[in-house]
C-alpha cells in the first residue's frame, strides 16, 4: 500500500514536538500583546508560528494560511500538542495589529545571531566575542526604506499608509530593527532611532544619498561604527568639491587607489572601477567626523550595441588599513543585497506588497515576520527560496521542528 507525502508525514509525527527554550516560538512568547485579556483566546507566539508555517510553505496573505492551517488541523492539534481549534482570519489580523514589528525583529534577530555566533565557536559563544574585540572584523550593515504598496490609497485613522526604515545585516540576512516612518517625518527623522551603541558599534553603515547628513554620520562615529556614504544633489557642494579634485588634469595621482572589477552575467558586460584618497580629509573632518577617505566609481555597462555610464561620489571613514579601494567598491555593491535579498524577495516571493493588511500596526508586523523567514532561508542556507518553499509545503514537519526546536542545521 502507498502513502501520500501528507500520509507519510502524518505517520512520522504523531508525538507532538518538544518546544526548547531557546526555539523562535519561545521567543515569540517574549513579544508585548497588546490585545485586551479577553481578546487572548489564542497565544500570540501560537499566531505567529501559524503564521511562519503557512507562509513558509507558500502562503502569501492570511486567508491562504488559514486555509493550510485547516487542511492539517490534525496534524498541527498533535504536533503542536494544541487541544482547541486554529484561529480565524481576523483573528491573526487583530493579534497583529496589537504587537510591535519593530519589537518582533529584534527578538527574533537576538535569536538567529545566537545561533550563528554557537555554530562558529560551539558552545563557547564568548570565544567569539574575544575574537571579534581583538581583531575587529567590522561586519556591514545596510539602512535602506521601502513603502508597504499595499496600505497606500486608504483613508481611515488606523489605516495609515507605511514605509519602513530597515536596519539589514548584509552578511546574515537579518533585519536587525525596523522603524516606521511617521507620516509628518522621513527615513532622515527615523534614522535618528538606529544610532545605538549595540546597532553601531563594530559595524560599517552603507546607506543611499538621503541619509549623507552631517548629524548622522557623527552619530555613527561617536558609538564606535564606520559609516559609508553617496554625495548627489542633496549634498550639492561636498559632491562638487570631490569631483573637481579627481577630475583635475593636473592632480598628483601618487597617493591614490584604484581598482577595477569586471563581471559578466544576463547578456551583458559590467566593469566597475573605483578611485580613492585621503588628500581630502583635512578639507571636510570640520563639518563631516571621521571622515578618512573620498572615493569615485565609475560602473560602465555593455549590453549588446549599447553602452551606459555611472559615476558616483563619496566618503568614508574607514581608513586604509580598514578598507582598501577593492573593499569599499565591494561593500558599495554589496550595499543593495538590502534590495535585492531582502525588500525584492519580500514583494516578489512573499507577496508583501499584495496584501492588504493594514489594521495599526499589523503591516509592520507582517514585514518583520517576512523578514525572519528570508533570514531563516539564509541561515538553512537556501539558494532558491520558491523551491525551498514547496519543499516546506510538502514536509511541514521540518518547519515545525525548525520553529519549535533550538535552532539548528
Amino acid at each position: 500500500m502507498y502513502l501520500t507525502i501528507f500520509e507519510e508525514v502524518e505517520q512520522n509525527t504523531q508525538e507532538p514536538v518538544q518546544i526548547d527554550a531557546a526555539s523562535l516560538y519561545c521567543a515569540f512568547e517574549k513579544v508585548k500583546d497588546g490585545r485586551k485579556r479577553r481578546g487572548k483566546r489564542y497565544p500570540l507566539a501560537l499566531i505567529c508560528t501559524l503564521l511562519l508555517l503557512g507562509k513558509m510553505a507558500g502562503e502569501k496573505i492570511i486567508s491562504g494560511v488559514v486555509d493550510w492551517v485547516k487542511e492539517r488541523e490534525e496534524w498541527l492539534r498533535q504536533s503542536l500538542d494544541w487541544p482547541k481549534g486554529f484561529p480565524v482570519n481576523s483573528t491573526y489580523s487583530e493579534a497583529l495589529a496589537h504587537c510591535d514589528g519593530k519589537e518582533v525583529a529584534q527578538i527574533i534577530a537576538q535569536v538567529i545571531l545566537k545561533a550563528r555566533a554557537e555554530e562558529q565557536c560551539g558552545i563557547e559563544p564568548s570565544r567569539l566575542l574575544a575574537q571579534r574585540q581583538e581583531e575587529e572584523p567590522l561586519i556591514h550593515t545596510a539602512m535602506d526604506g521601502k513603502t508597504m504598496r499595499g496600505t497606500l490609497g486608504h483613508t481611515k485613522e488606523d489605516q495609515p499608509p507605511v514605509h519602513l526604515l530597515s536596519l539589514y545585516d548584509c552578511e546574515s540576512g537579518i533585519v536587525l530593527t525596523q522603524e516606521a516612518v511617521k507620516s509628518k517625518e522621513n527615513e532622515i527623522t527615523a534614522s535618528g532611532a538606529f544610532l545605538h551603541p549595540l546597532l553601531v558599534k563594530g559595524r560599517i553603515l552603507s546607506a543611499d544619498a538621503m541619509h549623507t547628513q552631517k548629524k548622522w554620520c557623527a552619530g555613527v562615529t561617536a558609538y564606535g561604527g564606520y559609516y559609508l556614504v553617496i554625495a548627489k544633489n542633496n549634498q550639492p557642494t561636498v559632491r562638487q568639491d570631490i569631483h573637481e579634485f579627481f577630475e583635475d588634469p593636473g592632480a598628483d595621482q601618487q597617493e591614490w587607489q584604484y581598482y577595477k572589477k569586471v563581471q559578466k552575467g544576463h547578456g551583458r558586460l559590467e566593469v566597475r572601477e573605483i578611485w580613492t584618497s585621503c588628500e581630502m580629509n583635512e578639507w571636510f573632518e570640520k563639518e563631516w567626523d571621521g571622515i578618512a577617505q573620498i572615493f569615485k566609481i565609475r560602473r560602465t555597462i555593455t549590453q549588446g550595441e549599447e553602452v551606459r555610464e555611472e559615476i558616483i561620489y563619496g566618503f568614508t571613514s574607514l581608513n586604509r588599513k580598514k578598507a582598501s579601494a577593492k573593499r569599499i567598491l565591494h561593500l558599495n555593491q554589496k550595499h543593495w543585497s538590502i534590495e535585492n535579498r531582502l525588500h525584492y524577495r519580500r514583494d516578489v516571493t512573499l507577496g508583501e506588497d499584495a496584501s492588504q493588511v493594514r489594521k495599526r500596526n499589523a503591516p509592520q508586523a507582517l514585514a518583520a515576520l517576512n523578514g525572519i523567514i528570508l533570514a531563516l532561508m539564509d541561515w538553512l542556507q537556501v539558494k532558491n527560496v520558491a523551491s525551498q518553499m514547496r519543499h516546506f509545503c510538502a514536509k511541514p514537519h521540518e518547519m515545525v521542528r525548525l520553529l519549535l526546536g533550538k535552532l539548528s542545521r
